[in-house]
């Protein structure tokens, strides 16, 4: 061992081996770790490579990865180590493809996967380096699990990840015993500031239920102006709102100087119906609706391997999309005119319903962006999305964090969960969350009970 590894040795207590699903939810990844070295299995670098071709994000986090290496590496050897650029920084390696002595996963785990091979780059290093930590990282629960059966430390990828996100944010708040007479004003004339009301509201945009020994009355906190402004149930293309979450949602989405707004909630509280309801009520206002989801195959299997044409292969994805709008047409059984109208904004292409990959790339200038089931986007993904916002574009997200269709995620990684938490004192941005399930009760017996 050369002097220089001696030294960094003595000082460097952890190598991180990096997991592909971990490059695909980031492809900075190795630039996060700070004093500690990095080392990329080679099989990392094969799987990266069977992806780079394409257009879903994956594809394009596979591409930037392989350039940030190749541009870190310059015109070094990657089997050895390279210092990352950066004070106080590790450095970082291609691990290739060698079986460790002591124990082999190929020869416990079965042959012929990537995973057992990356285990067995894992388990080589540590017999290298018996000094130090060695942590496999990775979004694969069970790559993990097997990892921690051979005596392997493994951890998941924490950067972008929600704690406590039970406590998660929820842009509405409930006071009690509020002063009566300063409310009776509010209620007359619609807006009074914060400090009148005698409040003091949370730093960003945010609603109120204000309680005092009369009805409550619901506000909504400008954080720009100062001002609370009632909250009214108004209906948006013949939708009226069913409860209170429901009008702030809709406030939220109707309001001009709010870019950015986020509906979570669980299945049947109306969150996609409400968003397409409030883009067709404000369609004049708009280029063209856009109205998407990322598709999440099942058995993890490409869109290619359904039969028929793309409208085929991608219509039982977006099928919840297009029952909302049916529903919506529905409200206008005694008018055939809006029936027609509707259908004419499909056609003309005024609204626009396909998957997320289909729409990637295009300018977003003027358009009443939606992303439905967006708990299953990478805050990678999320952050994507909202850069490609051209001028007078509104970006509404929807989804469930507890119900994530994406092998990799979950309620605390999500890109939804991290979006709420990192935007929520922005001036561009509200956000609510739907408690309670308006789409039948049997509906709501399933989601409370099962």
């Amino acid at each position: 061992m050369s002097k220089s590894i001696l030294q960094r040795t003595s000082v460097k207590k952890k190598i991180f081996v990096l997991d592909t699903s971990v490059i695909l939810y980031d492809h900075n990844a190795f630039n996060n770790f700070q004093e500690h070295d990095v080392a990329i299995p080679i099989q990392v670098l094969e799987e990266l490579d069977n992806m780079k071709n394409g257009n879903e994000t994956r594809n394009a986090e596979a591409r930037s990865f392989i350039r940030l290496m190749d541009n870190a590496s310059g015109e070094q050897v990657m089997n050895k180590w390279i210092p990352l650029k950066g004070s106080k920084r590790g450095h970082f390696k291609v691990v290739m493809d060698y079986k460790p002595s002591l124990l082999d996963a190929e020869a416990i785990f079965g042959t012929g996967k990537f995973d057992h091979r990356i285990l067995n780059a894992a388990l080589s290093l540590k017999e290298e380096f018996p000094e130090k930590k060695i942590v496999l990282v990775s979004k694969d629960i069970c790559l993990r699990l097997k990892a921690k059966s051979l005596d392997l430390y493994a951890e998941d990828y924490e950067t972008g990840k929600i704690k406590n996100v039970d406590e998660l944010y929820t842009g509405k708040t409930t006071l009690t015993n509020v002063n009566v007479e300063l409310l009776d004003v509010l209620k007359a004339t619609g807006t009074a500031s914060a400090d009148q009301l005698e409040l003091a509201p949370e730093t960003g945009n945010h609603f109120y239920i204000l309680k005092s020994k009369r009805k409550p009355v619901t506000a909504y906190h400008n954080v720009k102006t100062g001002m609370m402004v009632t909250v009214k149930a108004q209906k948006v293309f013949n939708i009226a709102p069913r409860n209170e979450e429901q009008s702030m949602a809709i406030h939220a989405m109707l309001n001009p100087a709010v870019k950015l707004v986020t509906i979570q909630g669980k299945a049947g509280t109306g969150k996609t119906l409400l968003a397409i309801a409030s883009a067709l009520e404000q369609r004049k206002d708009y280029r063209q609706i856009y109205v998407t989801r990322p598709i999440v195959a099942l058995s993890n299997k490409d869109i290619g391997f359904l039969p028929g044409d793309a409208k085929s292969k991608i219509d039982p994805y977006m099928a919840p999309i297009w029952d909302n709008l049916r529903f919506i047409k529905e409200q206008y059984t005694d008018d055939p005119k809006a029936q027609a109208r509707i259908d004419e904004f499909v056609n003309t292409e005024k609204i626009v319903i396909a998957p997320l990959a289909y729409i990637r790339g295009r300018t977003l200038t003027k358009i009443f962006f939606i992303v439905d089931e967006a708990q299953n986007l990478t805050p990678h993904e999320i952050k994507t999305i909202i850069s490609r916002a051209g001028e007078e574009t509104k970006i509404i997200f929807t989804g469930d964090i507890y119900q994530i269709d994406t092998p990799y995620l979950d309620a605390e990684s999500n890109g939804l969960s991290y979006l709420i938490e990192s935007a929520k004192n922005h001036p561009l941005y509200a956000h609510i969350t739907l408690d309670k399930g308006e789409r039948s009760e049997l509906a709501n017996l399933a989601n409370d009970l099962l």
